[in-house]
């Protein structure tokens, strides 16, 4: 197996290990908190960091591996040090201002993500965001300092800052409930600074020598921030949609916003376990060879790379989507969660594990624009596809309730990545889209056989076991595993593309 596919599948087996606590986290919030009042404001209070500076944290990160990588051709390992050095300093600057900010305009800030909250669940919400506001320098340098192992090719650290993370989240929770609410958030906090505290160990063997010195006329630097400036606006599309949707959900009552973030939970399982493990690794060296000048291999990477996102994304779509009440009740319903919050999030989740293929790929296609050093494109095509959002969460919503907004998303997603995908082809020239499609098409029909071959046997297996919770986990899992093999049986018959390097990671896995 090659050096890119062994590199990705220990990113998948971190991630696994990692997200897996991050769903043991989720289970002891909702048997903590439910879908009540302290579940939103928790909810809500955390998104507020994340959206206000993940995307330009992951917008800097993302434009920082062309950059670097272009700096350390052309100039040097000692001058990229130093632009890197000099990009914290500024980033960390940008990150305590937005602070300060936040702090003054606290209660209009809450009213932008959750317009719908009044009395004591706004004030709470407010005391919380005061205190997580902190989180935005540690979510800045973890953005920068994970590209920077990235492209000193340590994928391990990075992967595993989730779980010092998840593990000071559950231990806050735990201790939140047998004293006061607020130490879940301050918990929070602290848990948001390990991942940088987690990484700076594996920095410091790098051999960066980080110098406090602040230069706004680096020409690379400036270079940088004028890349970053559309990468914000296109790179950002995700989480601009999950601040409309929580927004918008805020309005429909108690429980719905919270609901919306379990389902968001599971999406985001699934897409950091396959997607981000396999961008991760491809996206740097997607980077390096433009920096090379090697076209035909920068082309036939971002067409097998759609094409194995295709062959893992297919079958977990058309999967969850009939077993997503199961899925959620073994996962979630105890404590304070209970069946009609069961219901609700399963809804949300059957819509929104939909666009999950469109935000993949998607992702992939506004990485390849980026190491093209084209931010304006992915700019344009993410404006493009918020606007629908927008305007189809208005209607929908009106007509459809709260489950209008997860159809309004799905919807947004899959016209943003189909002009994405045109504008591409525009730029580089064909890229293979005849065999992605192909494999779209066998991918689609082998998960759909699928499909029914895991309704018929989750239902049976629930006849035989019962719908107690371990029968119920029995059950599930018997309906995945044959799922499994009826995917896997079709896709070979089908002769897919791209199956022998999935086949390979699976006999790498097995040895």
């Amino acid at each position: 197996m090659s050096k890119v596919a062994k590199t990705t599948v220990l990113i998948m087996v971190l991630t696994i290990f990692s997200k897996v606590l991050g769903l043991v986290r989720e289970q002891v919030l909702a048997l903590s908190y439910g879908t009540g009042m302290y579940a939103d404001v928790y909810v809500t209070a955390m998104k507020i960091p994340t959206i206000l500076f993940t995307a330009l944290g992951a917008s800097i990160a993302t434009s920082l591996i062309p950059v670097y990588s272009k700096v350390r051709e052309e100039k040097g390992l000692d001058k990229s040090q130093k632009f890197l050095s000099n990009l914290i300093n500024i980033v960390s600057i940008i990150a305590l201002v937005m602070v300060v900010f936040g702090m003054i305009f606290t209660e209009p800030l809450v009213k932008v993500f959750a317009f719908g909250f009044e009395g004591e669940k706004l004030a709470i919400t407010i005391n919380f965001v005061r205190i997580i506001l902190w989180a935005v320098i540690f979510i800045g340098l973890n953005n920068i300092i994970t590209s920077y192992l990235q492209l000193n090719n340590n994928f391990k650290i990075p992967a595993l800052t989730g779980i010092p993370y998840n593990i000071i989240v559950i231990i806050s929770i735990i201790i939140s409930i047998k004293t006061n609410v607020y130490v879940l958030i301050i918990g929070s906090l602290l848990a948001l600074a390990s991942q940088v505290l987690f990484q700076i160990p594996a920095v410091k063997k790098t051999g960066l020598k980080h110098s406090f010195k602040v230069d706004l006329k680096d020409e690379d630097v400036r270079y940088l921030i004028i890349l970053v400036i559309p990468v914000l606006i296109g790179g950002g599309v995700e989480q601009i949609n999950t601040l409309i949707d929580g927004s918008l959900a805020s309005t429909f009552g108690d429980g719905v916003v919270s609901a919306f973030n379990y389902a968001n939970k599971l999406y985001g399982f699934v897409s950091a376990i396959f997607v981000v493990s396999i961008l991760s690794v491809v996206y740097p060296m997607m980077a390096k060879s433009l920096a090379s000048e090697d076209e035909a291999s920068f082309k036939l990477s971002i067409k097998k790379t759609m094409n194995i996102i295709i062959i893992f994304i297919i079958p977990i779509c058309v999967g969850t989507m009939v077993l997503a009440q199961p899925i959620v009740r073994v996962l979630f319903e105890r404590g304070k969660f209970n069946y009609s919050d069961t219901i609700m999030t399963a809804n949300i989740l059957i819509v929104y594990i939909i666009g999950i293929l469109a935000f993949s790929l998607r992702n992939l296609v506004s990485k390849a624009f980026y190491s093209l050093h084209d931010t304006k494109t992915p700019m344009i095509t993410g404006s493009i596809a918020i606007v629908f959002n927008i305007v189809l969460n208005f209607i929908l919503s009106k007509y459809m309730g709260y489950i209008g907004l997860a159809i309004a998303t799905t919807i947004s997603a899959f016209i943003g990545l189909i002009i994405s995908l045109i504008c591409l082809r525009k730029k580089i020239g064909g890229f293979g889209m005849k065999n992605i499609l192909i494999t779209l098409i066998k991918s689609t029909v082998a998960a759909c056989v699928m499909g029914v071959f895991t309704y018929i046997s989750y239902n049976k297996l629930q006849v035989i076991f019962g719908a107690v919770l371990m029968h119920d986990v029995i059950s599930l899992g018997g309906a995945i595993f044959v799922g499994v093999c009826i995917y896997s049986i079709a896709i070979l018959l089908l002769k897919v593309d791209e199956l022998d390097i999935v086949l390979g990671i699976v006999k790498k896995r097995l040895k």
